[in-house]
This record gives structure tokens, C-alpha cells and sequence, in this order.
């Protein structure tokens, strides 16, 4: 399978394997860029669900709430980004963490 479509399905896994795809590709694919971007994927869902997660706790004091919808659409829409950068063969870095690695 080409580069694109590793790509493609990397980015979509946010909606269905958010933790188990990148970990997957890191160890299965050979392709550097790959192993990059699985490893930024991966990292970006650990982010966002400890995000979410905080944001849920602050919840209670009504402190959260805003957070808790910022994060959870951030976690829809930065993922469909990536899909639409992949399929126009655009590098792309995921936020908070394509700078870490």
C-alpha cells in the first residue's frame, strides 16, 4: 500500500482505533515519515484523552465545560484535517505534538 493511503487510514483511525493503529504501523511499516507521523498520532490521542479526561473532573465546578467542548471538537476535527492533507499528499503535523518528535 502506497504512503497516501498508510496516511489516510492513520488519521481515520482516530474514529475507530485510536490507540491501536499508530502502535501497529510504528512496529509493522518500515517507512520513516510513517513511523513519525503514528508516533505523533498516538501521542496527540494520549493528549486529548488526558484533556478530556481533566476537563470532565473541572466539569463539576462548571469550570470545564468550555474546555470540554473545545477538546472534544478538537478531537473530531484535527483528525479529519489530516485526512484531507493526506489525500492531497501535503505533510502535516499534528497540533500540540508535531513538535515533540
Amino acid at each position: 500500500m502506497e504512503s497516501k493511503g498508510l496516511k489516510v487510514i492513520l488519521h481515520a483511525s482516530a474514529f475507530f482505533a485510536p490507540l491501536l493503529v499508530p502502535i501497529l504501523f510504528y512496529i509493522l511499516i518500515s517507512d520513516d515519515q510513517i513511523k513519525r507521523l503514528s508516533i505523533q498520532a498516538l501521542l496527540f490521542q494520549l493528549v486529548m484523552g488526558a484533556l478530556i479526561i481533566v476537563s470532565v473532573i473541572f466539569s463539576a465546578i462548571l469550570i470545564g465545560i468550555p474546555f470540554l467542548i473545545i477538546f472534544s471538537i478538537m478531537g473530531i476535527v484535527v483528525p479529519i484535517i489530516g485526512i484531507v492533507n493526506a489525500l492531497n499528499d501535503t505533510d502535516w503535523d499534528y497540533p500540540i505534538v508535531g513538535s515533540w518528535y
